[in-house]
């Protein structure tokens, strides 16, 4: 099974054990006769949403419909069910990005111009939280969605605001998209040529293929042969070469976590902008919980979690850090006075990028040189406590 779909499933545990135990039993028989298909799941969750209508949890169940039909690549119930949660969590970035590129592949005025405003509600969010990259995909999507409503030029735009807040392949292929349809073929070659040299991890092999395969194509009717072509894609390297040193540059100035991948080298951030050295920890079993305001299924884990905390309460060898992972920061102080949670917590500043947290709860345990021992995505309750305690003790190498 993909490990997206394990996520949200599993963060939906919490909630399932909250329900009458009729439908928790169901809804347990219906996921375990699911096997390891997305779509199988999505299916299950959809049957028992039917039958439970007014099931107490169906915000959490539509959640998980909606991450499930994400990995189904189901366009339509990604649409479907993701409308249904922003209804009631419109700061769900994933979820926004999804649903967005969802509306976007059908190609229509309706579609295109609710994308749109997803898209501006992304580079609004982004912006918030500063990430170029973030506001550059953001401004790719206004772009793509612009264009489906006829406004190719405006779209054009939006495409080169994309690449200059962040030069990455999607921007200049996005460039490239509304050069040819406005008839510019050759500035739509140069545009592939930076989509083919510019440094993108996130760039495959097959991609940068297309990207060459087109790229000579429009240069050719452009210019009725490909002679130059190869100095244009030499001018494209030596440029976004050039480009991306400065960015990354800017970056190490800005945020000095932003290359970072080795978690024992990053520096977070606490609630009053007080900063906290992870190197310090080097030497130490690290726990590190994360969790959201808007997670339901965290605020069921945080009891659970303390327990562990508490056993380890003399051991100076044990660290537990409690890590914030909302987009708007300013909704983290009044939550945890709501809920009286004593903890010291930091915001993740980039940690959930280094160590590929994607859904929430998440408890990781580094062992004492800071490498990734054990994870554990979503929680169940009865077993949570002693299964964290015994992965402390194997970091510790106490047994």
């Amino acid at each position: 099974m993909k490990p997206g779909l394990v996520l949200a499933l599993l963060a939906l545990a919490p909630a399932v054990f909250a329900q009458t135990s009729g439908e928790q039993q169901d809804l347990n028989q219906a996921l375990g006769e699911a096997g390891a298909s997305p779509v199988e799941y999505l299916r299950a969750l959809e049957q028992h949403l039917r039958k439970y209508p007014d099931s107490p949890r169906r915000a959490e169940l539509e959640r998980a419909a909606a991450r499930a039909a994400i990995e189904a690549h189901d366009g339509e119930r990604t649409i479907l069910y993701g409308e249904r949660v922003l209804s009631r969590q419109a700061g769900d970035l994933p979820l926004l990005d999804a649903i967005t590129q969802a509306l976007l592949t059908a190609d229509s005025p309706d579609t295109g111009q609710r994308a749109l405003k997803y898209a501006l509600r992304i580079e609004e969010l982004t912006r918030q939280s500063r990430s170029d990259r973030g506001i550059g995909h953001a401004l790719s999507l206004e772009a793509r969605a612009t264009g489906s409503l006829g406004r190719a030029q405006e779209a054009l735009t939006l495409s080169h605001r994309a690449f200059e807040a962040f030069p990455d392949a999607e921007a200049a292929r996005e460039i490239a998209r509304w050069c040819e349809r406005l008839g510019k073929l050759e500035d739509a070659a140069r545009a592939l040529a930076d989509a083919f040299t510019i440094p993108d991890p996130r760039s495959t092999d097959a991609d940068r293929a297309r990207d060459r395969g087109r790229m000579g194509e429009l240069y050719q009717q452009a210019k009725g042969s490909e002679t130059g072509l190869g100095d244009l894609v030499l001018e494209a390297y030596d440029r976004n070469v050039a480009l991306v040193h400065g960015r990354e540059l800017r970056l190490r100035q800005a945020d000095p976590n932003a290359q970072l991948t080795d978690t024992m080298e990053f520096t977070l951030t606490g609630l009053n902008g007080e900063k906290f050295a992870m190197a310090g920890l080097v030497g130490k079993v690290v726990v590190l919980d994360f969790w959201a305001t808007w997670c339901g299924p965290c605020r069921a884990q945080h009891p659970l979690y303390r327990q562990v905390a508490q056993r380890f309460h003399d051991n100076s060898g044990v660290v537990f850090l409690s890590i914030d992972a909302d987009d708007d920061r300013s909704l983290v102080k009044p939550f945890l006075a709501e809920e009286k949670w004593p903890d010291t917590v930091y915001f993740e500043d980039g940690l959930t990028r280094a160590l590929s947290v994607f859904a929430f709860p998440t408890t990781i345990v580094l062992d004492k040189r800071g490498q990734v021992f054990s994870r554990l995505s979503g929680f169940v309750p009865e077993r949570y406590v002693e299964t964290v305690t015994d992965r402390i003790h194997s970091a510790l190498g106490s047994r």
